[in-house]
């Protein structure tokens, strides 16, 4: 049988889908601090449109892995997403998500830190770090050989750990929400959230903000544990005193 036509179809769909999730989570996120920060993206049009550019070039390397791995799963069984709740024990749901976002986050690190290295910052990461300072619609602007190792990491862990359909569905709503979030310029989260024990191991936009600033370190995804683990944890961010740079709710 031939499955160049389907498995076509699967990895274009996909990438449909990756794009249209990226422009309706950043633009309402744009569209968000638009409202609460009028001035905060103001002069910043051309560089937005670089990083809308950017990113549905990302959204095509994206969604092809995963279409091809979408329609393997459907049509083919290559992988451990299951669909039956009662494959697994329900206390495994929210075990398999944290396994994912924290592999994810493992990956992100590593390689994070890797696009830093000068060779790799100069031809791949450089595109990134041109957003000065990100806006919502960054969260997915990077070139495409950096769009490749974020393409790779869910597509690799559907056949190593199990999961059900609808956790995948979270790991990939936290992932856009968070990457989206920690870019957009302000913080989302209330002070007493980012300030206190849980904002010592999770990420948020004050603690990526403090990335952009300083290049180095806050390398992490979602938690702080690997910059922390390795010396690279610079604390949080300073929004500074002007409500056009986006202290917290």
């Amino acid at each position: 049988m031939d499955y160049a036509l389907p498995i076509l179809l699967s990895a274009l769909a996909m990438t449909l889908i990756v794009s249209v999730r990226y422009l309706v989570v950043s633009g309402a996120f744009a569209w968000a601090t638009r409202i609460r920060h009028p001035r905060l993206y103001a002069g910043l049009e051309p560089q937005m449109r670089r990083e809308i550019g950017w990113s549905l070039a990302s959204a095509a390397i994206y969604g092809i892995p995963a279409g091809i791995v979408a329609w393997g799963w459907d049509s083919q069984g290559w992988t451990l997403i299951y669909r039956n709740m009662s494959d697994y024990p329900i206390w495994y749901v929210p075990l398999s998500i944290f396994l994912y976002l924290f592999a994810h986050d493992t990956w992100f690190y590593w390689t994070h830190r890797l696009m830093h290295r000068p060779w790799w910052f100069k031809k791949a990461h450089a595109v990134h770090h041109e957003s000065r300072p990100p806006t919502a619609w960054a969260a997915m602007s990077f070139h495409p050989w950096e769009a490749l190792t974020g393409a790779l990491v869910i597509p690799i862990l559907v056949f190593i750990i199990p999961i059900h359909v609808g956790a995948i569905g979270v790991v990939l709503s936290v992932m856009t929400v968070m990457g989206v979030t920690n870019h957009m310029g302000w913080e989302l989260f209330p002070r007493f959230m980012v300030n206190g024990k849980l904002g010592n191991w999770l990420i948020t936009a004050t603690h990526h903000q403090k990335h952009h600033d300083a290049y180095r370190g806050n390398y992490g995804l979602y938690f702080r544990f690997w910059d922390k683990m390795c010396g690279t944890d610079l604390g949080l961010g300073d929004w500074g005193s002007s409500p056009s740079r986006g202290n917290s709710a």
